[in-house]
C-alpha cells in the first residue's frame, strides 16, 4: 500500500484544476480540501457576499494571518481525515508560494504537487464557456485581470514551477484523465 499522500493541485483558470479534482473524489474516491471552500467560509462568518467581497477577505485574511493562512486551514482539516487511512488527500486550490512552503514544511515528502497547465487561448476559450456552477467570465480581458492578480499578488507562479508533475491539458477531458492516471500509478496510487 502507497504512503498517505497530500496531492495538491495547482493552475491557472480554465486550465484544468477541477476536472482533475473532481475525477480523483468521484472516481478514486480521495478526500478532497478545498482551499476556495475555507475563504467562502470566511466570507459568510462575516455576513458579506461571496462574489463581491471574495477578494478583499482573501486578501484581509493574508493580511492578518500570514500569506499562508488558508494553507494552515486546510492542513487543518487534512490532519483531520488522514486519521481515517485514505491513500491520498487532495489539497484542491493551492495558490501560492507561501501555501506550498508552508505545507512543504509541514508533510515533507508525503506533499505532491501536480500543476496542470494549457496554452493561454485554450484557458480563456474553457473560462469563458463555464456555466453559472463555476466562476463565470464575460470576457478575456476579465481572465487576463485575474491572470496578472493571481500571478502578482498571489505568488501563483511559484508552485507551479514548481511542481512535482506538470500535465498538459491541450486536449480532451479524457486525454487529461489519462495523463493524471500515469502519474498515479507512478505514484502507487492506483490498483
Amino acid at each position: 500500500m502507497a504512503e498517505v499522500k497530500l496531492i495538491a493541485i495547482a493552475g491557472m483558470p480554465g486550465s484544468g484544476k477541477g476536472t482533475l479534482t473532481d475525477y480523483l473524489q468521484n472516481e478514486r474516491q480521495f478526500p478532497v480540501v478545498h482551499f476556495g471552500n475555507m475563504l467562502y467560509e470566511e466570507v459568510q462568518r462575516r455576513g458579506l457576499d461571496n462574489i463581491k467581497d471574495e477578494k478583499f477577505v482573501r486578501e484581509d485574511m493574508r493580511k492578518q494571518e500570514g500569506k499562508e493562512v488558508l494553507a494552515k486551514r486546510a492542513a487543518d482539516k487534512a490532519d483531520e481525515l488522514l486519521k481515517n487511512g485514505a491513500p491520498a488527500i487532495v489539497l484542491d486550490g493551492l495558490y501560492s508560494w507561501s501555501e506550498y512552503k508552508y505545507l512543504a514544511n509541514k508533510y515533507g515528502d508525503r506533499l505532491l504537487l501536480i500543476a496542470v497547465a494549457a496554452p493561454r487561448h485554450l484557458r480563456y476559450e474553457r473560462a469563458l464557456g463555464r456555466d453559472e456552477a463555476h466562476r463565470k467570465y464575460t470576457s478575456a480581458k476579465q481572465i487576463r485581470e485575474r491572470d496578472y492578480a493571481e500571478i502578482e499578488n498571489l505568488e501563483k507562479g511559484g508552485p507551479i514551477a514548481f511542481a512535482d508533475y506538470t500535465i498538459v491539458n491541450d486536449g480532451t477531458p479524457k486525454q487529461l484523465l489519462e495523463k493524471l492516471d500515469v502519474v498515479l500509478k507512478n505514484l502507487g496510487l492506483t490498483g
